[in-house]
């Protein structure tokens, strides 16, 4: 029990990376090839026609947030430039709630929530506990 016991902290690491790597990249992935990123952007512009919102920043917001979330999403399951990946991620998660708060000022943030705390988890634990990782292999520290 002793050396299980002293794994939990790599394990909560390892499964909530991959957790929150697996939930971007399905939005992203769906962002990309299945909806399609000038849907994307025609969806947004619908919502911001009466916003003050420069046609450029809704393309570019869709553009940057659907792209993110994809390459994002892939590089935390393999644990690949993993704060590179956060940081992204964590503007990601900026740029929708301030486009989700221009939209409706009291929106729903059960989706965003979650993403939001696993990303500063991830940000704020230790760098040993990530070892399950290819930075860790690769960038050892």
């Amino acid at each position: 029990m002793e050396f299980i016991n002293q794994y939990h902290q790599i394990a909560a690491v390892l499964i909530a990376r991959i957790f929150l790597g697996f939930l971007f990249l399905f939005q992203g992935y769906d962002a990309v090839f299945n909806i399609k990123v000038k849907n994307v952007i025609a969806t947004f512009q619908v919502n911001f026609e009466n916003k003050p919102i420069p046609k450029f920043f809704i393309v570019a917001a869709s553009w940057f947030t659907s792209y993110t979330e994809l390459i994002g999403g892939i590089l935390l399951i393999a644990g690949l430039f993993e704060y590179f990946a956060l940081y992204l991620l964590g503007l990601n998660l900026i740029i929708a709630a301030i486009g989700f708060g221009i939209n409706t000022p009291m929106w729903d943030t059960r989706y965003v929530l979650p993403r939001l705390l696993l990303i500063l988890f991830l940000l704020v634990v230790p760098q040993e506990w990530n070892v399950l990782s290819l930075d860790h292999l690769i960038f050892k520290p």
